[in-house]
């Protein structure tokens, strides 16, 4: 397992933050070891998740010029024909991906191909599975073609996760599975295919990066 550079800052404020806090208990509180050690476990257990949230881990990924391949950890939340107003501007089936702060939160392409749109967007940040975060929360939309289709992914904060990393810009070749950006600490990623498209996963069903097939090109 590796660590995110995403997270490098991040963990290593989070210590420093830590490490000053229960030093500034134990010096005023020392005499109370029931307050500082409860503060002390709590940090620890802090600590090890801020670590997990930024955690690569080593994983064999599925490669085919056939498939869709999921962008993200999580569970899907929606699988239904919908108006595409941003790029397509027609009816799109979409796929969307719940992330939770306990998933991994590397985002990855779902094809290879060339990047046609790389386009953020300020915006709001309802919770990840309200109706109208697609259009109105903050969000990254890139465009991915490969000369048989051309694929969506949406990147959606939620009420939580305040940042959204991406690393495409128009022009670029991409490669399947390789990392499109990263959403710190949850969200949703929706991915928008031709409709009539064979979708190979389910409602409810947990879906893993880099190797659950979203669908069949």
């Amino acid at each position: 397992m590796k660590i995110h550079r995403e997270g490098l800052a991040t963990i290593l404020l989070t210590f420093a933050v830590l490490a000053l806090l229960n030093g500034a208990l134990i010096y005023f509180f020392g005499h109370m070891p029931l307050l500082w050690k409860s503060v002390a476990t709590f940090s620890v257990v802090l600590f090890l998740f801020i670590i997990s949230f930024f955690r690569i881990p080593a994983r064999e990924m599925k490669l085919d010029e056939s498939l869709v391949i999921a962008p993200c950890d999580g569970k899907v939340v929606v699988i239904e024909e919908t108006y595409e107003p941003e790029y397509f501007k027609d009816k799109r089936l979409q796929v969307s991906i719940f992330m939770s702060p306990a998933n991994v939160h590397v985002n990855r392409n779902p094809i290879s191909g060339q990047v046609k749109l790389s386009q953020y967007h300020a915006g709001k940040y309802l919770v990840a599975w309200h109706p109208k975060s697609s259009t109105e929360n903050e969000r990254h939309t890139v465009v991915i073609g490969n000369g048989k289709t051309d694929i969506l992914v949406r990147q959606i904060a939620g009420a939580l996760a305040r940042r959204i990393v991406n690393y495409l810009k128009p022009g670029m070749q991409v490669v399947q599975n390789e990392e499109l950006g990263f959403i710190k600490f949850g969200s949703r990623v929706d991915i928008y295919l031709p409709v009539g498209t064979q979708v190979n996963v389910q409602l409810e069903q947990v879906v893993r990066g880099g190797q659950t097939v979203i669908a069949t090109i």
